[in-house]
Formats: C-alpha cells, structure tokens, sequence
C-alpha cells in the first residue's frame, strides 16, 4: 500500500488523438513521472470530432503510443468517431448525448469492432472500453461482451465491480470528496485538450497532495471485483442523474 491511507487513485486521460494538445499532455506525463505511476490513456480510433482537433497531427502518434505501452501505460478504446449521434444518457446518465446509447444494436457492435481492430492492428490490442460522455447502454455491454471487451472504466464506487458479465473501474463521483475518502480505489479523469493555466496549478496541487496514494491503472485492473447488485446499479443511476441536473442548474 502506497502512503499512509488506504485510499488509493488511479488515473485515466480521455480524447488521445494524433493532433491533440501535446504540450498539456507532456504536462501530465511530468506528474505522472514524479508520482511514479502509469495511467490509462483513451484512444479515439478515427477522430471526426472537431472540437478534438488541436494542432498538426503526430507523425508517430502510434509509434510513441507502443513506446508508453512498453513503459507500461494501459489503453482503452475511447468510442470509435467520437461522435455524439443521439441525446440519451444510457445507463450512466452523467450527460445527455451519446456516440453508442440509443444506437441500434449492430451499429454498435460495427464501431466497436472497427475500433478495436484498428487499434490492434497498430499494436494496441485491449479489452478495455472507454466510453465517450461517459454513455453507454444494454446494447454496447452487449456488443462489448460478445467482441471480448470485458473491461469498462466507468461507474462509480470504492471499488472495481461486475455486471452483466464485464468488470467495471468507477471514476470518481466528485473529484475533491473522492480523494479525501479514506478507502477504496476510485479513478481521476484528466483532459488534456482543455487545460488551462489554472487547471495545471489544481493538478500540480493534486499530484503534491496526494501522489503517495497514486497507483498504476495496471495495478487497478488486477484488484479483485466485487459483484454489483441491482441496487446498487439503481444508486449509481441516481447520482449520475443527480450530477447531470446540478450541473445544468449551475449554468
């Protein structure tokens, strides 16, 4: 165990892409040196999001990805376009837009294998999903499940947890509480593309705070699950509701 606590943070970086904010990215890679753990890092496997796009694209994009995998890095699938088609909340409503939940069945499983396909094919061969906006439904677990993707990270609790036949690695619920809780493991969401200057002072402060409770996303996904019960999926529902609505009563 890392630190005094028990707690212990893992991380993941959504929105990897070939022309992504690479000066923000090197940022992270600098804390995550310091801390001396290895995230997850989301590839998008054919980016048509606009908003993704922030600057001229790596010419090794996947070179230097084969590079952070041998150094130890975990990957997930980030959707396959990330491109949001529908406005459903899918099973964890934390927004109301999604690349996969209200999508028909085959469509579904049609993206999710051309992404991992792809992926595979530039050496990063994984069975762990990301999905975009946080939106999925019964459908994509279902077509996760019959492509041998058996690995979601997302959800929320203290620790990794099984449904419908896959493993599930929560994020956390809200950022300051999770990290002062005093057990379990969680997992921090970073984005590059959107830092700013006084994002990078928060997360300077953060990786200070609580670096020694920091673990490698490879050692979260060999923690043991435990089986989520049908309450429990109800009581995840409701706080991503919750979340969804505070926030848009915020704004």
């Amino acid at each position: 165990m890392r630190g005094e606590m028990s707690r212990k943070i893992a991380v993941r970086m959504d929105d990897i892409t070939p022309d992504m904010n690479w000066e923000n990215f090197r940022f992270f890679q600098g804390l995550f040196e310091k801390a001396g753990i290895t995230p997850l890092l989301g590839i998008v496997p054919e980016c048509r999001d606009e908003k993704l796009h922030c600057g001229k694209p790596h010419e090794d994009f996947y070179g230097v990805m084969r590079k952070l995998k041998a150094e130890g890095y975990s990957f997930a699938i980030h959707g396959c376009y990330h491109l949001y088609t529908t406005k459903k909340g899918g099973l964890l409503p934390l927004n109301n837009l999604s690349e996969f939940a209200g999508v028909p069945y085959e469509k579904q499983k049609e993206m999710l294998a051309f992404g991992k396909k792809k992926l595979k094919e530039q050496g990063i061969d994984t069975d762990l999903f990301m999905a975009p906006a946080h939106s999925y439904d019964k459908n994509t677990l279902r077509a996760l499940r019959e492509l041998g993707i058996t690995k979601v990270t997302d959800g929320f609790g203290k620790a990794p947890y099984t449904y419908k036949g896959l493993t599930f690695y929560p994020i956390s619920f809200l950022l300051r509480s999770s990290l002062k809780q005093k057990d379990g493991i969680t997992t921090l969401v970073l984005h590059s593309n959107t830092l700013t200057e006084a994002d990078k002072e928060r997360y300077q402060s953060i990786f200070d705070e609580y670096g020694k409770n920091m673990i490698s996303y490879s050692e979260y996904l060999e923690t043991e699950p435990v089986k989520r019960s049908f309450t429990g999926r109800i009581i995840e529902y409701l706080l991503a509701k919750g979340k969804f609505l505070a926030g848009r009563i915020r704004q």
